[in-house]
Order: structure tokens, then C-alpha cells, then sequence
């Protein structure tokens, strides 16, 4: 089983809770003082159960953010006279307009433009992902990495049932496979790192290899904005 393989700790690494949540409102694209309650938490809960389901181990602040949105869609659901009582909704809309403040201004610190353009070498073999002016190059948190994950699990044709024998790779020499590429292609996209993979089991261990990797600081992770395009780079 996979949980007596490899489990991956995501604290210190990546976003927590409420990264998540911010995550969602911009993917429904939603104000943030208009959050559809039932709708994020769903989502939210469904997000939970899916990083369980791949051994990703959660700190407690996610399970106490989902019990948080449970309980304000709980009270949705009852009576609301606008003159008498505030928008439920608030409870989670002041600490997320409040986060996003604060992150905004750490990443104007910070500088989102990673890497310049000279970074990127043309490579004849990949088009997609071309040295230009138009390179704006963001940094990649998690939750898109887990969408981006989730797409090609859905796209390759691969049977639903999760193996592992004992000769299965293990985290640890996947991690030297794609040390090994990433020095011999100085970059790879992220779809790349899957390319020929068809079991479900060897996929996960890629992108189990690929999240250890981050918190190692053996790779940076980037989108280009035009293109939606992610790229590792071996530090």
C-alpha cells in the first residue's frame, strides 16, 4: 500500500488552509464578500480528501478551515433577516481579505518574477515554452500543481486500481531519475515529467518525487502566465 511507502508532510512547504481557500475563490472566480458558501465548501472538503487520498500528510489547520466553512454553511441555511444579524459569510471574508493584504504585500517584496528571460534557453525540441519578451514567469503553489496533477491523471488511460510491489520505485530513486533529466535538459515542463507513464502507480510516485524535491530546495517550480504552461528547473 501507498501509505506504507511514502507519505509526504506538506508544513513548511507550499501553502496552508487558507492558501487553499483563496485558491478556490479565484478559480470560481467569486468575490470574496460574496463566497457561494456550499459551492467552496464542497470543494474544499473535496481537495482534503483528495491530498489524504495521495498520502499528503495535512496539518490540522485545513481540518479546522473545512470545520469552519461547514459551520457557516450551516448557517446559511437558517433564516437570514439582513437588518438583524450579519452575513455569516463575514466570518471567513474579513480573515481572507485580510490574508490576501498580507500576502499581496510579501510578494511585492518578494518579486513573483522568479526567473528573468534569460533564464529560458530555446529549446528546438519544445515550442511551447519560447525565450521572449513576453515571458512573465509566476511561482507555482500546490493546489495548482494538484490541478494540474489531477488533468493528466484524468487524461492518460490508466486502470483505477493503486499496486505497489516490492519492485516498485521508490520516492527516493525517482527523485534521482529526475535529478538525472533535469541535468541533462537544464528544464522539462511539468506534463513531461509523465511522459510514458501508464501506470497509476508510477505516476504517483512521480508527483510524490516532485513535491519532496520542493521542499528539498532541489527545484523551483514556475507558470508562464501566457501560455499556463509549468516548468521545473533544477536548482
Amino acid at each position: 500500500m501507498l501509505d506504507e511507502i511514502y507519505k509526504v508532510k506538506i508544513e513548511e512547504i507550499f501553502e496552508g488552509p487558507m492558501d487553499l481557500l483563496v485558491h478556490l475563490v479565484r478559480k470560481n472566480e467569486v468575490d470574496i464578500h460574496d463566497i457561494p458558501v456550499a459551492v467552496i465548501t464542497d470543494q474544499y472538503i473535496e481537495y482534503i480528501e483528495w491530498m489524504k487520498s495521495m498520502n499528503i500528510d495535512l496539518v490540522g489547520d485545513f481540518l479546522v478551515m473545512a470545520s469552519t466553512l461547514i459551520h457557516i454553511k450551516s448557517k446559511m441555511l437558517l433564516p437570514f433577516h439582513e437588518t438583524d444579524e450579519e452575513d455569516p459569510r463575514m466570518d471567513i471574508a474579513r480573515p481572507l481579505a485580510e490574508f490576501l493584504t498580507m500576502k499581496s504585500a510579501a510578494q511585492e517584496l518578494e518579486g513573483r518574477n522568479l526567473l528573468g528571460r534569460d533564464t529560458f534557453i530555446r529549446d528546438p525540441d519544445n515550442k511551447n515554452f519560447i525565450d521572449d519578451k513576453n515571458n512573465e514567469i509566476i511561482k507555482v503553489g500546490l493546489f495548482e500543481l494538484i490541478d494540474a496533477f489531477k488533468k493528466i491523471i484524468g487524461d492518460i488511460k490508466i486502470d483505477n486500481s493503486v499496486e505497489f510491489s516490492a519492485d516498485s520505485i521508490s520516492v527516493k530513486e525517482k527523485i534521482n531519475e529526475i535529478i538525472a533529466l533535469l541535468e541533462k535538459h537544464k528544464s522539462l515542463t511539468f506534463n513531461e515529467m509523465f511522459d510514458g507513464s501508464y501506470v497509476k502507480s508510477d505516476i504517483i510516485i512521480t508527483f510524490l518525487a516532485i513535491l519532496e524535491m520542493v521542499k528539498l530546495s532541489l527545484i523551483n517550480i514556475v507558470q508562464h502566465v501566457q501560455t499556463g504552461i509549468i516548468r521545473l528547473f533544477y536548482i
